[in-house]
């Protein structure tokens, strides 16, 4: 053991708060003192100013000393690890593996001795190995976190050794942990392994991000590692296997039993390496000679089949935009139960939490694209090429993000794309308001709290102002660049800029320095002098902090209408104050800044009422008239609102429609008093475009008030093919006092195991006091998952507070189970909001209390703290 030098800087203080206690001590006195002005005694302001000069010269001394100290440096190479062969079965009754590892090394750089590998929780026998064509015994040194494999001699730069062991992995062991984003940390999870609980299949599947490949097999477990793997699972021949690379070899064993062999030729990085085991159905298409496979629990086929149906011209256009065609040999996605995370992009072979298992009919109104091109643009960026260590993360991530906004763009248009940009941006200022951290860190306690919403959103953000400045074509050439120049390896932040200077020409480190490795963002307070209409003055001062904060260079657009023409002018902010003279000629009293949500800046500009509608009335980007309605909605400036929302109504962006509706929905009385309007809303129910926009617009009718007016319209909507439209129509005739008996009707979609016709049916049996659904409860509470499962359990905790005799006992075991146990943190909480309902039972809250100290996602726990606090407070 090594122990830490004594902290200088504390001695210090504590010599100079004993030294002021004997000063003062030496100036008491019992006589009155007179105070009277004397100038300062120099040699005691030299000794002063000397002590605090000394003083803070030691404060960034520690300061530096702790940052050399907690520096996360890419791994360092000692071995390379060129190829793995593992040989797979599983004990289900011990969720364990067992495994025999064989690994071929070189050393990397120099001649080696000692052999670390990374293996986490394992039972190890003998390891063996081959040198110089030589079967050995090695010794080694375990200590359930790394194997120190001592080397018979030292292998030169350029020979290669064989190692070899069996070995039982305990997933389980030392697991929990994990951040927000991924949740838990065993790298391999066996699902009900005893196949004790209904309605869940009995799986295997894997999560190796950030470093719990290990968890079930021996490697060098670092991003920087790269290697071409085989794997040999064997299983009951029911089974299906999913693993990475091509499926070379099925072999039936007899006894039920069958060994299915995955080639991986092509090398990656140890957390892309995947299994997934289940009885899983298969539905197949193809991207040019790339076969493509959805795997998914059966009698989803079909569903999986519309989920993932714009996977082939994703893929498609992914190869365009960056000149690279998809580098692995075949993509499938595989949809599990009880996922950590939301997906991951294993190589050749994502998968993807339950959410996206859906019927036929479900998949009508799928919204998943936006996470399946996630994982898919990973394929390039993160697998292809890789970030060369977790401080580099938003290298995988922010590409991965961008390509979100990307496919919209292509597929949907750029309005719905903006839209998504500004969710980011506003995602991203959330977090910035309790942190901010560079996007590249060097400095961080634990991995796992890198997959943030700085990684992520401002990343993309980032990525999207670079190729603003850039403009396309050198952006996506930089991308080749990039891609090409790195292929099969590990990059860091400085390999991408420099691929965009050398397409550009363009010294780029300002950009990077400001963005990527700083932190925080520009505060930026724009004024408008209109008063000469030809030439309009605009001043910028930005205004965040600079103590922690870059002075930036920041590109921005200004953007103005001439009858019904849009005008822009670009400028570079890059001082604290500068003014620019737009020089528009035309007379214009009104302009945009960044009117296309293109900056990630806070823009401060006083606008009145009369400015957003006018935005609202002539903007030609949806996303611009998207957000002037917004801002209006929360102004309380109902007559400027009221005449927009017809004319909203009619907006070409569905999502302004959607804006609309919500806020017509919030006051039904517009539409009692506009007839014209309510006419407007019944035909968007009636045939508007988009089932969302439907929807919303039977929301609204079904607020008025007036049961009977559309109940005839409600019965036929309640047939539609969509689970959307549906709902909505059931939860207007199920929240209306018409006095008719839907009993009939609601028997008939409580058989409905989709969550949107679910709780409209639960809301029935609440509004109604309906004894005897204590059953119904229970078994669709089991039936869903996921979000739908979140939210249910609202409806599902009410019920049985309503109806104690109806084994509430049994539903609040059923609750603490969830919020101790389940893996998806939005269902740990819904469960506990559940859970209070049963307040009054002391036994259970101070259950609820044991569960929540040992909450393991820190956002949930100080959630759980603030309503147990507050609860106190009541009670």
């Amino acid at each position: 053991m090594i122990t830490k030098p004594k902290n200088i800087l504390q001695n210090t203080l504590l010599f100079f708060v004993i030294s002021g206690l004997s000063i003062l001590s030496s100036c008491k006195s019992s006589e009155p003192v007179a105070i009277k002005e004397t100038k300062p005694d120099s040699n005691f302001t030299e000794v002063r100013d000397s002590n605090q000069d000394s003083l803070k010269q030691i404060r960034l001394m520690r300061e530096k000393e702790n940052d050399l100290l907690t520096y996360r440096a890419s791994a360092t190479r000692t071995f390379d690890l060129l190829h793995t062969e593992l040989d797979l079965n599983f004990d289900y009754e011990r969720s364990a593996v067992l495994g025999e590892a064989r690994l071929t090394l070189t050393p990397y750089a120099k001649s080696q001795k000692v052999l670390t590998l990374d293996a986490k929780d394992f039972e190890l026998g003998k390891i063996y190995g081959k040198i110089d064509g030589e079967e050995l015994s090695f010794g080694y040194r375990y200590d359930e976190k790394q194997i120190e494999i001592y080397l018979p001699k030292e292998i030169e730069k350029g020979d290669t050794i064989q190692v070899w062991m069996k070995y039982t992995a305990f997933p389980d062991k030392n697991s929990g942990g994990g951040g927000s984003a991924i949740t838990d940390t065993k790298g391999l999870y066996f699902i009900d392994p005893l196949d004790t609980i209904p309605n869940k299949p009995r799986m295997i599947w894997t999560q190796g991000e950030t470093e719990f490949s290990s968890k079930w097999f021996p490697t060098i477990d670092k991003p920087n590692e790269k290697f071409t793997q085989t794997i040999h699972l064997t299983v009951a021949d029911s089974l299906i296997t999913v693993s990475n690379g091509n499926l070379i070899k099925s072999e039936e064993l007899g006894n039920g039993l069958r060994k299915d062999t995955w080639e991986m030729t092509l090398p990656h990085s140890p957390y892309l390496a995947a299994v997934a085991i289940g009885d899983f159905g298969k539905a197949e298409d193809v991207h040019g000679d790339i076969p493509l496979g959805y795997f998914v629990e059966k009698g989803y086929e079909k569903g999986a089949a519309k989920v993932f149906a714009n996977t082939p011209e994703m893929m498609g256009y992914f190869e365009k935009l960056t000149g690279v065609k998809f580098p692995w040999p075949k993509y499938d996605q595989i949809v599990v139960p009880d996922f950590v995370s939301g997906a991951m992009e294993n190589t050749t072979a994502s998968i993807f939490m339950e959410e996206l298992k859906l019927t036929e009919r479900e998949a009508i109104d799928s919204e998943w694209d936006y996470i399946i091109a996630h994982e898919l643009f990973h394929q390039w960026f993160g697998d292809y090429v890789t970030a060369e260590s977790w401080s580099n993360l938003t290298l995988n991530e922010a590409f991965a993000n961008y390509s979100e906004f990307l496919w919209n763009e292509y597929k949907y248009g750029l309005d719905q794309a903006k839209l998504k940009l500004i969710a980011e941006r506003e995602t991203y200022f959330q977090e910035a308001m309790g942190k901010q951290e560079n996007l590249i860190r060097f400095h961080y306690p634990d991995a796992e709290e890198l997959f943030d919403a700085h990684s992520y959103s401002k990343g993309g953000l980032v990525l999207h102002m670079l190729r603003k400045h850039l403009g396309d074509g050198l952006f996506f050439e930089g991308l080749n660049y990039y891609l090409n120049q790195h292929a099969f390896s590990s990059v860091e932040v400085h390999d991408l800029r420099l691929a965009f200077e050398k397409v550009s020409g363009e010294d780029l480190n300002w950009f990077f320095n400001q963005w990527f490795l700083d932190k925080g963002h520009p505060q930026v307070r724009f004024e408008v002098d209109y008063s000469i209409p030809d030439n309009l003055l605009i001043s910028a001062w930005q205004e965040q902090d600079l103590e922690n904060t870059p002075l930036y260079k920041l590109p921005f657009e200004v953007s103005w209408y001439v009858g019904g023409e849009r005008k822009t002018k670009e400028f570079i902010l890059e001082q604290g104050f500068q003014q620019f003279a737009l020089q528009n000629e035309d007379p214009v009293d009104q302009i945009y800044i960044d009117e296309g949500s293109d900056v990630l800046m806070v823009k401060f500009m006083d606008l009145d009422s009369d400015y957003l509608k006018r935005q609202f009335e002539e903007s030609q980007l949806g996303a611009a008239r998207y957000e002037a309605l917004d801002s209006l909605r929360n102004r309380d400036t109902l007559e400027v609102l009221l005449g927009l929302i017809p004319q909203a109504l009619d907006d070409e962006f569905w999502s302004v429609k959607e804006l609309a509706l919500q806020s017509i929905q919030s006051n039904p009385e517009w539409m009692v008093s506009n007839p014209a309007l309510e006419e407007k809303v019944f035909l968007l129910a009636e045939s508007g475009e988009k089932n969302s926009v439907r929807a919303g617009a039977i929301d609204a009718l079904g607020a008025l008030g007036d049961p009977a007016k559309y109940q005839e319209a409600f019965l036929k909507y309640v047939n539609d093919s969509s689970y959307l439209i549906v709902s909505s129509a059931l939860m207007a005739l199920v929240s209306s006092d018409s006095g008719e008996d839907l009993s009939e009707l609601i028997e008939k979609f409580s058989k409905e195991n989709n969550f949107r016709v679910i709780i409209p049916i639960a809301e029935f049996y609440l509004n109604n006091d309906i004894p005897g659904k204590g059953n119904w409860f229970q078994t669709k509470s089991e039936t869903l998952s996921g979000e739908g499962l979140y939210y249910f359990l609202g409806y599902y905790a009410e019920y049985f507070v309503q109806h104690p005799k109806e084994d509430s006992q049994k539903a609040m075991k059923y609750l603490l189970n969830l919020m101790e146990n389940s893996s998806q943190m939005y269902v740990r909480l819904g469960a506990f909001q559940g859970l209070l309902g049963f307040g009054d039972d002391d036994e259970v809250v101070a259950k609820i209390r044991e569960i929540a100290s040992k909450e393991r996602d820190e956002d949930i726990k100080r959630y759980f703290d603030y309503f147990l606090q507050a609860f106190d407070v009541k009670n």
